[in-house]
């Protein structure tokens, strides 16, 4: 292989807040900083110092030490500190599919004001690895990416198994994505820390190289050997040039060199060997013994998950669109803003609810501020276009929905309108309030704008508080008389408006009670202890759709584990009956009882004291028991096969899990779910070199199970944990109570036992096969709020209804995830990607950028299995 070299990378893993809130973290980030820059000045031979792949971390030192800013930029300029080219190094499955590009986008936008970021992609620690990576990665520009898991390394003098796909016999392999794209991937299979604290003594540094180079040649696929220094938090070895000084005496046949990740990719490229392993889509260590695969982040503190899914739509699925749609003015400033702020909380020991207390609730204010800003934009923003709006010939009180996202919506909607108001700045309050509260309502109805009457629940709210800040004058401050309208608003198209008017009508006739819910598809009703789901058209009937189940929880915020000496304990059917009916929805509630031990036994707390690995802990369940009362309103529309749960509890248990087990009534050796812009198809059975008794999977809004004829597709927001269990059901985790972070240390978080009310959402679709694709929009679309707002009456240029189309809107096997301003320029931009693993033919042509908003010129009409596209979108359309 020639002589070797060793290419030494000093760097610090950076996780911005962990076993410490952020804070802490940051004021040893600015010594770090501080320290660097003292050896730039003092020492020539240390060369560049790798700031973790994130941008970030200057955001977070220049808060400190504004003043460094001229010094930083010249050691970027330099090539001495490397920055970028993500904004932070973001949990790969626990945000959204667009998230994950604004890291990247943002990152390199950032980057560019200190100089051109390193076209690296860089994973160290995130907790598995996404399919579609290379290919989001070539879109940026980027051909190569450094990850620390989820392929299993043979060794040189290993045979790879042939039916294993995720394994290497060396650290440097060709890893293609979901859609076909490849890399060069490039394994830390001895870690990213395995150059660390190299000593300087001679006869501590032989002993040390002899390892350290041992391990790396067993997997190393050249004569170039990497060698990480540094690892979590680590200071820079300030004494490194001395380090190699003596590593060259001590091996005079090897190269040493202070090099960067730029450098070895360079030399690594120009000696790879012909013959390279090729591992293909998403990396998760599915074929190990499935111990540490740290997939149970995703039911950590889920409450984090409900909310981060919350404001992500609201950016990219409301705000965004909205902006579009209406043609407003786009505020660039302020929803970067936003997104920055929202990315702060994607680390993996953020988002995926790994940390100390402290650090969540820290997590909570900002997801505060972003649905703050993002609130605030859509507020705007529909107020300035609603005046424009031709509502002059209209009568009563008016309001306009809005359906942004890209696929027709049945929402329930409820609006609160102002009836009249009265200043009260001439501080006679209780004449203004009485004025109010002495308005007869008469009998009110809810009409569209071509006066065809609509089904509502329609409440007085009496007098209330208000208030108005006129961007011209001080604000004013009323008494308000409110209603507040409630209707289904069915199958509003894509893109699309439709303002409705309340005014006065003789009450519509009441709706007789069922003792089931059903509509022309399906039928859902309790017979004894079951809930029966019948799919009427394809005769498909399930004998026990939904039970809850709990088991204990021995485990940390990284891992499940159930004690083995205790059995799960099912829920019991107490009541079912129904809430509400209505000619447009059903709502049924079911109560379901559970007895659940109060906590582990007391050996828990010693095995966690003393450091015991968490699936090697013997601890029990505790003899006292405390009744759960889980209580689930099911809402059915009219025109939908999809049944929506609410599931709401008040846990006052530790140390447990709670599922919700969903029948699919069919068998199968493989499911679909959703990941980051893929569909991927997974196996109902582990490796065989899985040893876990749990096999818990990451989805992002759905995952569909079944057979050439029939499937059932269960969609949920803010859940993205499940797995299937004998090939047939599917088990959704609602809620996993956990008392310490676990890793290396004993680190107590007692918020993380999720004490207190929870309310879960999620949907069940039973439907034909070929229909999949229907119900998988159905199910993205399921967190995504119809906007609404109450107009007033004007004459204007924009009609009471209508909608924004592009042909891509026809294609039910693309899902759009953006439809926003470019960042540089006014173009609006349009990204989707095929759902199938079959080519789509479009109807249309367009021209595109890539994942950066760079110009890559015409597209090709065919789109390929998984592809992501964004498109430049013309007048025509918009």
């Amino acid at each position: 292989m020639g002589r070797e070299t060793v290419h030494i990378i000093s760097h610090s893993h950076w996780d911005r807040e962990w076993y410490l809130p952020f804070e802490e973290h940051r004021m040893r980030l600015v010594t770090l900083i501080d320290d660097l820059c003292e050896l730039f000045e003092t020492d020539e031979e240390f060369k560049s110092f790798h700031l973790d792949g994130q941008l970030i971390a200057l955001d977070d030192y220049l808060t400190i030490r504004p003043h460094k800013r001229e010094q930083l930029a010249r050691y970027i300029r330099e090539g001495k500190l490397i920055v970028g080219p993500f904004y932070i190094l973001q949990d790969d499955y626990l945000i959204s599919s667009e998230a994950n590009v604004r890291n990247t986008l943002l990152g390199h936008l950032e980057s560019r004001f200190w100089g051109k970021p390193p076209k690296i992609g860089y994973f160290p620690d995130t907790f598995g690895n996404m399919g579609q990576t290379p290919q989001l990665l070539k879109q940026a520009g980027i051909d190569v990416a450094f990850f620390g898991r989820g392929v299993k390394p043979i060794g040189f003098d290993n045979q790879v198994l042939s039916n294993d796909q995720f394994q290497s016999q060396f650290s440097e392999m060709i890893w293609t994505g979901a859609d076909g794209t490849s890399i060069l991937g490039i394994l830390f299979a001895n870690w990213y820390s395995n150059g660390n604290e190299i000593p300087v003594e001679p006869e501590v540094a032989k002993v040390f190289w002899d390892k350290k180079l041992a391990d790396a040649r067993k997997y190393a696929a050249t004569s170039h050997l990497l060698m990480m220094n540094g690892c979590d938090h680590q200071p820079v070895q300030k004494n490194l040039s001395k380090a190699i000084r003596v590593a060259r005496d001590l091996y005079p046949d090897i190269d040493f060199v202070h090099s960067s990740f730029e450098q070895y990719v360079s030399a690594v490229k120009q000696n790879l060997p012909e013959q390279l392993s090729q591992v293909i889509g998403e990396l998760t260590s599915q074929e190990t013994d499935g111990w540490y695969t740290l997939a149970n982040t995703a039911s950590s503190r889920i409450y984090l998950k409900q909310v981060n899914d919350r404001v992500s739509n609201l950016l990219e699925q409301v705000v965004e669109p909205l902006l579009v749609i209406t043609g407003e003015p786009y505020p660039k400033d302020e929803l970067r803003y936003a997104w920055k702020l929202l990315l702060e909380n994607a680390p993996h020991d953020s988002i995926c609810g790994c940390s100390v207390d402290a650090v969540h609730r820290e997590m909570m204010t900002r997801f505060d501020k972003v649905e703050q800003v993002g609130t605030y934009l859509a507020e705007k923003t529909f107020a300035n276009w609603s005046q424009k709006l031709d509502t002059g010939e209209l009568e009563g009180h008016l309001f306009t929905v809005v359906n942004t996202t890209a696929f027709p919506q049945t929402k329930q909607v409820t609006v609160d309108l102002i009836v009249d108001e009265t200043d009260f700045r001439d501080g006679c309050l209780a004449e203004h309030h009485h004025k109010m509260d002495a308005i007869d309502l008469p009998e009110l109805g809810l009409f569209t704008a071509d006066g065809e009457r609509v089904w509502a629940d329609i409440e007085d709210l009496g007098v209330q508080f208000d208030y108005h800040l006129p961007i011209d004058t001080f604000r004013s401050a009323v008494f308000a008389r409110k209603i507040r309208v409630s209707f289904v608003a069915e199958n509003l198209p894509a893109w699309s408006w439709q303002t409705y008017q309340v005014k006065p009508a003789a009450a519509l006739p009441g709706v007789s009670p069922f003792a089931y819910l059903e509509n022309d598809f399906v039928k859902l009703q309790r017979e004894g202890n079951n809930l029966v789901l019948t799919h009427k058209e394809l005769g498909h009937r399930i004998s026990n759709l939904l039970k809850f189940e709990d088991v204990g929880e021995l485990g940390n915020e990284y891992a499940h584990f159930a004690p083995t000496s205790c059995q799960p304990i099912y829920s019991q059917l107490v009541d079912f009956y129904i809430q509400e009916e209505a000619p447009t929805y059903q709502r049924a509630c079911v109560i379901h009882q559970l007895e659940i031990p109060i906590s582990a036994d007391e050996r828990l707390f010693e095995e966690q004291k003393r450091l015991v690995e968490y699936f090697k802990r013997q601890a029990g369940r505790h003899q006292q028991t405390k009744s759960l009362l889980v209580t689930t309103e099911i809402t059915l529309f009219r025109d939908s096969s999809q049944l929506i749960f609410k599931t709401r509890f008040d846990n006052q248990m530790l140390d447990h899990r709670l599922r919700v087990l969903i029948a699919t009534g069919l068998q199968a050796e493989s499911h679909l779910a959703d990941s980051i812009y893929e569909t991927v198809e997974r196996s109902n059975t582990p490796s065989s070199h899985w040893k876990n008794p749990h096999h818990s999977q990451r989805h992002r809004t759905f995952i569909s199970l079944g057979d050439a004829e029939i499937c059932l597709t269960v969609s949920s927001t803010g859940l993205h944990e499940y797995e299937i269990l004998d090939k047939e059901t599917i088990a959704l985790t609602l809620l996993r109570s956990v008392g310490e972070l676990g890793d290396w240390g004993d680190f107590p978080t007692p918020d993380a036992q999720c004490l207190g009310p929870s309310e879960l959402v999620y949907a069940v679709e039973c439907h034909a096969s070929q229909e999949r694709y229907q119900a998988i929009h159905r199910a993205q679309n399921l967190a995504v709020p119809l906007y609404v707002g109450q107009v007033c009456q004007h004459a204007g240029t924009v009609a009471l209804s209508g909608q924004f189309t592009h042909p891509i809107l026809q294609e039910e096997a693309c899902y759009v995830t953006a439809l926003k301003q470019a960042e540089e320029s006014e173009t609006i931009l349009l990204r989707y990607y095929n759902l199938s693993h079959d080519t789509v033919i479009l109807s249309h042509l367009a021209s595109g950028v890539d994942l950066l908003e760079q110009e890559i010129g015409e597209l090709s009409q065919q789109l390929g299995p998984q592809e992501i596209r964004t498109e430049k979108v013309t007048p025509l359309y918009f």
